[in-house]
């Protein structure tokens, strides 16, 4: 039974994050919140903070995907370019939106409204405010792109706002086996075979070493319960066929 896919790209944008400076926390939480609604992660970039590459990527991705979201680079420095790399990816303008500065006139004193926070009310012709409950200005989204901020407990925040925009598929289930005392070398095999008879599900081995032993986790993924259920069956004889004893499901 087909079932339906529903897609989005995580689009990372910051020096901070390739140089090792930072370590990304976002990627996981969006998965994790996409997930619920039945939209599944397929790709996942990080980017500098070159105008170039932030309009190549954000073309690529919405042109490819149902969704895209992007976190980072949209606060109050020089190198806080998303925005104009958005912008420049749909053809459009930016202008200081009356809502975002209303909201920083409320929150800065006379005269504290510099440039530099100005940068932060700039929205593309088109866009919609996605609200920050945390703090700070909100995100925006434009076409199937959606611009949140970079710290993790504000782009968290702002999902909240995301999640009743996106049209969800299918959720994906998985299911774990486990095998003990047994390598890859000898979970290939079994394992790649009822990949091929199931296609469309996603089926992977995961190892894991430990005082108590070795061996794998084989995590099967699909929208499709019935199907599902029977793939981990077939692995199972599979896997036993192979002289491969003691798999067990350990999750359902």
């Amino acid at each position: 039974m087909s079932v339906q896919r529903v897609t989005a790209a995580v689009l990372i944008v910051g020096d901070e994050i390739l140089s090792g400076r930072t370590q990304d926390i976002n990627l996981s939480a969006i998965a994790k919140f996409l997930g619920v609604l039945g939209v599944e992660v397929a790709e996942a970039r990080v980017v500098s903070d070159v105008l170039e590459d932030i309009v190549a990527a954000v073309n690529a991705l919405r042109g490819r995907w149902d969704y895209v979201i992007t976190t980072g680079g949209i606060g109050p420095t020089h190198d806080d370019i998303t925005a104009d790399g958005v912008a420049a990816a749909f053809g459009v303008k930016l202008y200081e939106h009356p809502e975002i500065i209303a909201m920083m006139e409320k929150r800065y004193a006379a005269g504290d409204l510099n440039a530099a926070r100005r940068r932060m009310a700039r929205v593309p012709d088109g866009g919609e405010l996605i609200a920050n409950p945390v703090q700070g200005p909100p995100g925006f989204m434009i076409g199937n792109v959606f611009v949140l901020a970079g710290v993790p407990s504000i782009m968290r925040g702002m999902l909240n706002d995301v999640g009743w925009r996106l049209k969800g598929g299918a959720v994906v289930l998985s299911r774990t086996v486990r095998v003990e005392k047994f390598g890859e070398g000898v979970i290939a095999a079994p394992l790649e075979a009822t990949a091929r008879a199931y296609p469309e599900m996603s089926m992977g081995s995961y190892p894991f070493f430990g005082p108590d032993g070795f061996g794998s986790n084989l995590v099967l993924r699909g929208r499709d319960e019935a199907e599902l259920e029977r793939a981990v069956g077939d692995l199972i004889a599979a896997l036993e066929g192979a002289g491969i004893t003691g798999a067990t499901l350990v999750d359902a």
